[in-house]
């Protein structure tokens, strides 16, 4: 789809801010129920925060908690709860706070989060304010996983947050206020009801959200992802009103299904070295940048990252190499690669299929849930361990794999642990279970009038956190 519209921001600076999440209709879910898409999780983290929250830039800051302390080592966390209500009106209590955060953590949740979150051993109330996370094992990048918005305390019953905001309008794109906020707020600033501090949230399609900011009917388009980037392509924005995240994460292809030809993993090297990932990329976009490695730095790894034997022999000797090894096989290897409509995804499977067509393989696209051999793994690091990284390549991987990284998972202190990583990097790699191609791609249109926002490695923007105005309550 072309728009042809200019794309010179000239939004005034007010009323509320007009959000398009590209996804489904806003709505407030408990991750404990499955993965919300991007307007989800917008809508979560807006009437929902948790003990602590991201900021602009993508750095920890204050959410339901107004303080916290780690001691022993690391292996206790304590938060001192602010004085804060639920939607209802009713005050937010420590037990409440306990009894969400176990739910999302417990056995059966189908939180994203939850398998990273086995370090935790208790979660106690101390006080009406306070709680206690007790560990099994030291983790720093704890109070990341809790301001993630699968994390958010949400209340089931009556269903409801403790802000930053509340529901004025409801419907397929409801309107949010900022919640009364005692502890932030001066009771007598009466600009805290200022329609610049409401935004609007809508849940949309790509083409659409592009064309609505094209018109400049909205001031922010959020979730946009290598799959609609071609649209974006074709639409006359300003270059000043594109945001590209530097997103860490995954993209690339899971070997999802180890029968015949992918049973070996001579074959499964052959298919990852043969892949022109600098031609998957260019297709979609130009300057996006591939890789061949599952990390993007050591992290919290004892040794830099592993990369593949081959990667450093010219794709000409690669695709000889692969071609060679194909042909061992009685027959030709079909392959299913299960994608996501779109025509990011359409030009990646054109590039990824013709690189299989070159050394004798035959690829056909599948659904993005269909079974499949080789499935595209796009997601976003919530925090920066390595050992998020290989389960989530690990879709799934051998049995010396699988044993490598259950014990980075169990490991009792951090040095054991980093050297627990590094063996699982190692294993990782010699399994093949994972073709790593870039890093996602993750992409905001954004308004001038919104002068807090910043492009950073979560790829998060939370609604409260758009606009510098001094009259807007964080």
């Amino acid at each position: 789809m072309a728009i042809a519209l200019t794309g010179c921001d000239r939004r005034p600076d007010k009323g509320p801010v007009i959000v398009s999440a590209i996804g489904g209709t806003p709505a407030l879910v408990d991750a404990a129920r499955g993965r919300p898409d991007s307007a989800q999780k917008l809508m979560v983290d807006a009437l929902a925060q948790g003990l602590v929250r991201f900021d602009a830039a993508g750095q920890i800051e204050q959410g339901l908690a107004e303080r916290w302390i780690v001691i022993d080592g690391g292996l206790t966390y304590i938060f001192r709860l602010r004085d804060a209500e639920w939607q209802d009106g009713n005050h937010v209590t420590a037990d409440q706070v306990v009894a969400i955060l176990k739910r999302q953590i417990a056995p059966g949740s189908r939180n994203p989060l939850a398998p990273f979150l086995t370090a935790i051993g208790d979660i106690v109330v101390m006080t009406p304010q306070v709680i206690e996370v007790r560990l099994k094992r030291p983790r720093p990048d704890l109070l990341k996983l809790f301001a993630q918005p699968e994390l958010a305390l949400v209340r089931t019953n009556p269903p409801g947050g403790s802000g930053p905001f509340r529901i004025v309008a409801g419907g397929h794109s409801p309107l949010l206020r900022p919640a009364f906020d005692r502890d932030r707020a001066d009771p007598d600033d009466q600009r805290t009801l200022a329609p610049e501090t409401e935004v609007r949230l809508i849940g949309e399609r790509a083409s659409r959200a592009i064309a609505r900011f094209a018109h400049r009917d909205s001031d922010l388009v959020a979730g946009g992802t290598f799959v609609d980037w071609p649209i974006l392509a074709q639409a006359s924005i300003a270059p000043a009103n594109i945001q590209v995240d530097p997103a860490a994460g995954l993209f690339g292809l899971a070997f999802a299904d180890r029968d015949g030809f992918l049973a070996d993993p001579v074959n499964r090297a052959a298919v990852a070295q043969a892949i022109d990932r600098g031609a998957a990329t260019a297709a979609v976009r130009p300057n996006w940048a591939s890789t061949e490695q599952i990390l993007p730095e050591a992290l919290d790894s004892a040794a830099p990252p592993v990369v593949p034997v081959w990667s450093q022999a010219p794709l000409a000797d690669r695709v000889a190499a692969a071609r060679a090894q194909v042909r061992l096989w009685p027959v030709k290897p079909v392959l299913r690669i299960a994608l996501p409509t779109g025509p990011g995804a359409t030009l990646l499977y054109g590039q990824i299929a013709a690189s299989l067509i070159a050394i004798g393989a035959v690829p056909t696209r599948v659904a993005a849930t269909a079974d499949a051999d080789l499935r595209l793994i796009d997601r976003v690091a919530p925090y920066d361990s390595a050992r998020w990284y290989f389960a989530n390549a690990c879709a799934p991987c051998g049995a010396a794999a699988l044993t490598a990284m259950l014990a980075a998972r169990d490991a009792p202190t951090l040095e054991e642990r980093s050297h627990r990583l590094a063996d699982a990097d190692l294993a990782l790699a010699q399994d093949v279970a994972f073709i790593p191609i870039a890093r996602p791609l993750r992409w905001s249109l954004v308004a001038t009038r919104l002068r807090q926002f910043q492009p950073n490695p979560r790829a998060w923007h939370p609604l409260n956190r758009l606009r510098a105005d001094t009259s807007y309550p964080q």
